[in-house]
């Protein structure tokens, strides 16, 4: 089958394709998977045009922007139909208009699939859109199910039957020796939990700190390691550290190449989020590649990337009580065992192998 990916979105800032495939690693894995079956094009918009093949996938780097194509991509949408695709997989549900006119050019015979990426439904005249581009819409993938549902829910997509739960992303990070990670990073925790993400209200860093602060006060070898690229909320945890006998249990490690990531997640046995929405979870996703046990919010994502909770533990999101809770009975845990659960669920089910399968299997649904 001849699988065409592309989106609608221009990333100029962006001019080489060696620099293009390392930001976009987490995503090419996917098709990578895909590609030892079927043949892959992806269609890239940075500042570069050319051709380029790369472990299975051909990728087309093309510059169709203009004032009016991010509304009429005419040009764009041509060239999908040139290549004759059998599928194509189009990122994001923000684009309604541009998916109209390329099922249009299309014909009825060639399948579209819709990835999620964290969107929420339109509402008002963009709903309208929404609503219309359903109908030539074969197949919406969602990392939860029920993410889809509230879609269906508030009338912008037809059916639950074109909903399918696939994760967005996947990681790039595996298991190595922790003695290895742990002289690369210096942890020193028992046990260490790790903390990946923005420091924002909806990523909620100060509900997990005062949380961690109180824990820290019934288990004081306990630390947790805190690693953020934006610094939304910074003053305040540091201001709560500031006046807390337990401030060492908490450290700010700050910003770090992705790559290091690789022995952070290592470094740890937990991964702590304070998430009150994600549309995938990304950093979880990438500790749990790597044996954490994920410690996360019970929101949407959250379940189906833990197996409802089977892989780690869910808390409520923005509640102290329940954190500090969770976070005691992580001392009556087998965590060996939780480990191994952790790594072999992203195994079956969240790795770049278990996406591929399941978009192969949606795809060839379709076509039957």
């Amino acid at each position: 089958m001849r699988y065409v990916f592309n989106s609608y979105v221009q990333i100029p800032e962006f001019n080489r394709p060696e620099a293009w495939f390392e930001r976009t690693r987490a995503y090419a894995g996917i098709m990578e998977a895909l590609a030892r079956t079927n043949e892959v094009i992806s269609i890239e918009h940075i500042d570069f045009e050319g051709r380029a093949k790369k472990n299975g996938i051909d990728y087309h780097f093309k510059r169709f922007a203009t004032s009016w194509s991010r509304y009429l991509p005419w040009k764009l949408n041509n060239y999908i139909k040139s290549l004759k695709p059998d599928m194509v997989f189009v990122q994001s549900l923000h684009f309604p208009l541009q998916v109209i006119q390329l099922r249009l050019m299309l014909g009825p015979k060639v399948k579209i699939m819709v990835q999620n990426h964290a969107e929420k439904p339109f509402t008002g005249l963009k709903k309208l859109a929404q609503k219309l581009v359903d109908r030539y819409i074969d197949a919406y993938l969602f990392a939860s199910r029920d993410m889809g549902l509230e879609w269906v829910t508030e009338g912008n997509i037809s059916s639950p039957r074109k909903i399918f739960e696939v994760m967005e992303v996947s990681s790039v990070f595996y298991p190595i020796n922790r003695e290895e990670a742990l002289a690369k990073t210096g942890v020193t925790g028992n046990p260490a939990f790790l903390w990946v993400g923005r420091l924002n209200d909806n990523k909620d860093p100060l509900n997990v700190t005062r949380a961690f602060l109180r824990f820290a006060e019934k288990i004081p070898g306990a630390r947790l390691y805190m690693i953020y690229h934006t610094e939304e909320l910074l003053d305040e945890i540091q201001s709560l550290l500031e006046i807390h006998p337990n401030k060492e249990a908490i450290r700010l490690i700050g910003k770090r190449p992705h790559t290091d990531l690789l022995y952070w997640f290592n470094s740890a046995d937990f991964i702590l989020s304070g998430s009150h929405y994600e549309g995938s979870g990304t950093a979880v996703c990438e500790a749990m590649s790597c044996g954490c046990v994920p410690l996360v919010t019970d929101i949407q994502s959250f379940r189906m990337i833990t197996n409802n909770g089977e892989c780690g533990m869910l808390y409520e999101a923005g509640n102290e009580q329940a954190l500090f809770d969770v976070l005691m009975q992580t001392g009556q845990m087998n965590l060996k065992e939780k480990r191994r659960l952790s790594l072999a669920y992203y195994q079956n089910n969240l790795s770049f192998n278990a996406i591929a399968g399941r978009i192969e299997e949606i795809a060839k649904s379709l076509k039957s």
